[in-house]
């Protein structure tokens, strides 16, 4: 008898949101998947911490509104006490702003409610693998607010060549950073959404070298393109508002 499928660990979810409705809609389709079971639900931030504390899912998917405390205030306790848990936003919003700020707050994930079945299936196999996941209508917004970036180093300003610029994100150069200050530099314009070609050009380094760089950015940051490389740098408290 082939014990395989009865030893397979589960992903263990848990859904806080303050409509049962569609708490109902999101555990029915993943409880139809194999490998993933919701075990537990409540309805405000303050009870999630709680359920937390009695059950420890893998995963939280975290309604961004919510009464007695909102998502991203409960994120942010959540995983100051339970570091390990990984939470996926749920939201109404596509502000890029809302994006951020939960990234900040330890988020790995951001999907928007009208999400397809797929949508969020796909988030989850991204996030227990260690990705970031942000739904693709956020995406472009979010590249753009990027491109307006400005990043610092860790004393001063990575400079564009034109003066320092306020700027709603900034890049910060420190310790718990994989990547070396020429890196860093090479995310800024990638972010600019400048072409390797472009960014030899600004940093006076071949289009050779910048490939290198990108590919050494991509492995260091363990994802497989640039809106991620971006994205994990703000998860991880190498970038700041």
């Amino acid at each position: 008898m082939d014990n395989t499928a009865s030893h397979k660990r589960n992903v263990r979810l848990v859904i806080a949101d303050d409509h049962q409705l569609f708490r109902e809609g999101v555990k029915r389709i993943i409880n139809m998947e194999d490998d993933m079971e919701v075990i537990g639900e409540c309805g405000d931030g303050i009870q999630v911490i709680e359920l937390c504390n009695q059950i420890t899912p893998d995963i939280v998917l975290m309604d961004i509104n919510m009464p007695l405390e909102n998502g991203v205030v409960a994120t942010e306790r959540l995983k100051l006490i339970f570091p390990d848990i990984k939470v996926i936003i749920l939201s109404i919003h596509d502000d890029e702003s809302y994006v951020f700020e939960t990234l900040r707050k330890g988020a790995s994930g951001y999907l928007l409610k009208d999400m397809e079945a797929e949508s969020l299936i796909n988030a989850i196999r991204s996030v227990v693998a260690g990705h970031a996941y942000i739904h693709p209508k956020v995406t472009g917004k979010l590249i753009n607010q990027l491109r307006r970036m400005t990043y610092l180093d860790d004393v001063g300003v990575v400079g564009n060549g034109q003066g320092v610029k306020d700027s709603a994100l900034k890049y910060i150069h420190n310790a718990n950073s994989p990547l070396t200050k020429r890196e860093a530099e090479v995310l800024r314009l990638m972010a600019e959404g400048k072409s390797n070609k472009l960014i030899g050009e600004f940093l006076f380094i071949s289009e050779k070298t910048v490939k290198n760089h990108v590919s050494s950015i991509l492995q260091k940051m363990e994802v497989d393109d640039r809106t991620q490389a971006v994205i994990i740098a703000i998860k991880n408290g190498w970038v700041t508002l």
